[in-house]
């Protein structure tokens, strides 16, 4: 390994957050959790949950949108939902998912220098009732238009870069946010990817 892509592994690698997290229910559309895995790249975020308890498990996503960013993610796949979410439970301590409902709190409303899952739903139908009666609560993307949803790679997007916005002006970037024997695992793993 060069010293270049060292220091660009190393530098990358201290950046990534393990206080939060996104979590795609049921979400059909490979090129959609491409796109999602992309943005959480390109804010420092390291893990994903996908749930797929009503739909088949995913084989692949969809290279083209994602650029690889797969290869750089920790990728959890769940077919059950009460062992997603005690997974969740154990290492953030808030869950939330995307709602409109009358209790939802808006997006800049959330405190991202905490420890945070955030659950997207599926394409049509969005977040299902058994899985935000498991969650803390709901949020919503404040819009002023006549549709009132995003697509969802759009919507993590735009809630990543809230996240992001946030955890910068808190310093989160300034240490590595991974504990030092995860940080390690990566840093062995990411060593032996040939592209980037």
């Amino acid at each position: 390994m060069t010293p270049e892509r060292k220091e660009r592994l190393t530098s990358v690698l201290n950046k990534r957050q393990g206080n939060i997290t996104i979590v795609l229910e049921n979400v059909f559309d490979p090129h959609n959790i491409s796109a999602v895995m992309r943005t959480a790249d390109a804010i420092g975020l390291q893990d994903i949950y996908i749930l797929n308890n009503k739909i088949p498990k995913h084989k692949k996503w969809g290279a083209r949108s994602s650029s690889s960013a797969a290869k750089w993610l920790s990728i959890h796949q769940y077919t059950d939902a009460a062992e997603c979410f005690s997974s969740l439970r154990q290492r953030y301590s808030t869950i939330l998912t995307t709602h409109l409902s009358s209790d939802a709190i808006g997006l800049h409303q959330i405190d991202f220098a905490q420890s945070i899952a955030l659950v997207f739903g599926n394409e049509h139908s969005g977040v299902s009732d058994e899985i935000r009666a498991m969650a803390d609560g709901n949020f919503i993307i404040p819009q002023v238009g006549i549709i009132k949803s995003l697509n969802i790679s759009v919507a993590c997007a735009v809630t990543l870069y809230e996240a992001f916005r946030q955890k910068s002006l808190a310093g989160h970037y300034n240490q590595p946010g991974l504990d030092p024997v995860r940080y390690e695992d990566l840093m062995r793993k990411w060593e032996e990817n040939r592209e980037e």
